[in-house]
C-alpha cells in the first residue's frame, strides 16, 4: 500500500485484538507496540502500567 501525504493508518484497539484469541492474550507493562513504514522508521511506544 502506498502512503501519501495526509494519509492515516489505524486499526482496531489493542483489547479488541486480545479478545479474539484463544486463549486470550493482552498487552502488559513492559510489551512494546511496534509499527515500521519502509523509508520513514519506527513507532515505539512501551505499555506502561496503571499509576
Amino acid at each position: 500500500m502506498k502512503l501519501v501525504s495526509f494519509d492515516m493508518a489505524g486499526g482496531a484497539g489493542f483489547g479488541a485484538v486480545g479478545t479474539k484469541r484463544t486463549p486470550p492474550l493482552f498487552m502488559k507493562p513492559g510489551d512494546v507496540a511496534e509499527v515500521e513504514i519502509s523509508g520513514i522508521g519506527i513507532l515505539r511506544n512501551p505499555v506502561a502500567g496503571e499509576d
